[in-house]
């Protein structure tokens, strides 16, 4: 059990309170100065008492569970919904007072959180607050209700003019703040709203949304048959070209959409592509507080936590090497261990793996500075004490085919001089095994490929982690065609559908590659991808409950586009069923694992003899006044 932190004991013992009976609270009341220091953030200065809790004092405010509550809940949900919790709590606990007149915050922005965030609570078995009951507390627009996290979209909804006459095709090679990187992605999106929409997968530790935006022929949604593409920048906050390339390369594809590109087109209607800039926003406000050409090697690297996010994913490759000396155990979409989620997961993690179950990505690029070199996985050496070793995955072929898609057409990369940057890469194409540059776990890049369908090779940029603004441009010339190269190269291999005699999808059935010991599944509507290099391959689709399919596949060397392979799956005769050939890859055989459910957030750390959450070590020193509104049971 975790103990909580010196300074969090200290104002626990000060803290006493429970709910009781509210008194009606009058509008008119005398505004003071808001000194809470926990609301210290709120976008008004100035509060009133008694508040709706029957706080008559700052000093009642501050000794209270409630209080002490939002002070430690970013600690306790692991940054999940924070500072917005935070924010909505300090909205009652310290009403906004203006012009002698108490007002409410808004209802629907009080229910709108607890529907994001309750799985949080309940991941870590924690009732809903009582003093956020969205109808107790809050109130509607009619009677003059405010937004309480207005202070998060403050600044990143107001539109930044292009220098005079230029184009709005115009892209700034400049660093990007978060706030002008915010205003670009939806400028971008709003210019092509037809091909193009902006959504975030979660929050940073330090509230600031993971900004994604997509292009595709139909936003949103995904489409049958259509692979799904995704490119991560900053995941070390201060590494920032990756950052600065998917802005422009955004900006780019919208612009060379509308002029009518017939590159840009086929790419866009035959793909989903998703550009997160930024994994790791709050990394990056440290590295550029320090500004380029000043930042250290490591200043910003890590998250509000001082975690290393390419650190911080669940260590399936050490499990990989277990099975795959195991015969006939499955060692492919393999499960998260439950040990993984006692440890600190950071939010920007959960935020990702929960965004790869959403969608059925196919091919990912991570982007890296510090060197300038394609890496590709396993990133973990088959023998943990070797720091250097070739420890290639079953699709060793593939992934160097990836890898070289994007060095191959790199001009710095192909680059014959040994003393330039990345010159010790030269003798091998300026491509290399991850493990073999160096071992390292908890990757994002293992992760994608062991835990799901999806294929990521880590890009290396440059030997400048944080390059002067005027290198950029020169920059994304070396890796505009590049980038594109290497999103086309979704469509390599097969694609298909596996249905039943009467044409009904059959999701997560099994495509397996003879020769090749990792298998990939379908999607929802029952349409897959399979990324393989030119060759004959054998191809078997196989579900419980149904007889397997064997297809012989050709793939020529110089096909682009992946050939279309369907499978239609008849159901096993009535009676005693035996185990389909091969299904014992799971190790225990039978039916495909879905893929782990453990709550993204969960800390389910064992309990002993029925006792209380690991959390509640954080109240005890409050006696007869501990929050037991807070237990479930």
């Amino acid at each position: 059990m975790r103990p909580p932190p010196p300074l969090l004991l200290t104002m626990l013992v000060l803290a006493a309170a429970r709910p009781g009976c509210e008194p009606a609270w009058d509008p008119e009341a005398m505004c003071v100065d808001l000194q809470l220091q926990t609301c210290s953030d709120v976008t008004y200065n100035r509060t009133a008492f008694p508040t709706l809790l029957q706080h008559r004092s700052r000093e009642a405010v501050e000794s209270s569970s409630e209080y002490i509550l939002l002070s430690v809940l970013h600690h306790l949900l692991e940054g999940q919904c924070n500072p917005d919790l935070r924010l909505l709590g300090c909205a009652v606990l310290a009403p906004r007072c203006e012009g002698g007149r108490v007002r409410r915050p808004c209802r629907h922005v009080c229910g709108a959180l607890r529907e994001a965030c309750q799985p949080a609570f309940d991941a870590i078995d924690m009732a809903w607050p009582y003093f956020l009951d969205c109808g107790r507390y809050f109130s509607g627009p009619e009677e003059g209700c405010y937004d309480p996290l207005e202070k998060l979209r403050g600044g990143l909804d107001i539109e930044e003019a292009l220098p005079s006459g230029h184009p709005p095709t115009f892209i700034q090679f400049t660093h990007h703040s978060y706030a002008q990187m915010v205003r670009v992605l939806r400028r971008t999106a709003a210019r092509c709203a037809h091909i193009s929409k902006t959504y975030s997968i979660g929050r940073s530790f330090d509230g600031r949304d993971l900004l994604v935006i997509e292009f595709s022929s139909r936003p949103g949604q995904h489409e049958l048959m259509e692979p799904e593409v995704k490119l991560i920048g900053n995941i070390h906050g201060n590494e920032v070209a990756g950052r600065e390339m998917l802005i422009y390369l955004a900006q780019y594809l919208c612009s060379e959409y509308l002029l009518g590109s017939p590159r840009i087109q086929r790419l866009l209607n035959t793909t989903r592509i998703h550009l997160l800039p930024s994994m790791n926003p709050d990394g990056y406000e440290v590295a550029a507080a320090e500004g380029a050409g000043y930042n250290g090697w490591t200043s910003g690297r890590q998250n509000a936590q001082n975690l290393d996010l390419n650190r911080n994913f669940p260590d399936l490759t050490s499990e990989y090497y277990r099975l795959a000396s195991v015969r006939g155990a499955r060692s492919d979409h393999i499960a998260i261990p439950q040990h993984y989620w006692w440890g600190k997961v950071a939010p920007e993690t959960k935020a990702i793996m929960k965004w790869m179950r959403t969608i059925p990505f196919v091919l990912s690029a991570s982007l890296h500075g510090g060197d300038l070199v394609v890496s590709y996985p396993f990133d973990f050496s088959k023998h943990p004490q070797e720091e250097k070793m070739f420890s290639p995955t079953p699709d060793d072929k593939m992934f160097k085919l990836l890898a070289r898609a994007y060095a191959d057409v790199h001009p710095m990369m192909m680059d014959r001089s040994e003393n330039r940057c990345g010159g010790n890469f030269l003798k091998r194409g300026s491509i290399i095994n991850g493990a073999d540059w160096y071992s390292f776990t908890g990757g994002m890049s293992d992760f994608n490929y062991l835990h799901s369908n999806c294929f990521e090779i880590t890009v290396e940029l440059g030997c400048m982690k944080f390059p002067p603004e005027e290198a950029l441009y020169t920059i994304w010339q070396h890796n505009k065609e590049p980038l594109l190269n290497f999103m086309e190269m979704v469509h390599r291999g097969i694609k298909g559908m596996v249905m039943d005699k009467f044409g009904k999808p059959v999701k997560n059935a099994r495509i397996l590659v003879k020769g090749i010991r990792h298998d990939i599944t379908t999607a929802p509507d029952g349409d897959y991808w399979r990324l393989l290099p030119p060759g004959a391959h054998i191809v078997i689709a196989q579900a419980p409950g149904y007889s397997k399919v064997i297809k012989k596949v050709i793939i020529p060397a110089r096909m682009k586009r992946a050939g279309r392979v369907d499978f239609i799956l008849q159901p096993l005769r009535t009676g005693p069923q035996k185990f389909l050939p091969g299904s014992r890859r799971g190790g225990l055989g039978g039916e495909p694992q879905e893929p782990d459910e453990e709550p993204l957030g969960a800390r389910r750390q064992p309990t002993t003899g029925g006792s209380k959450p690991w959390w509640w070590s954080y109240f005890t020193s409050l006696g007869q006044h501990q929050p037991r509104w807070l237990l479930k049971y």
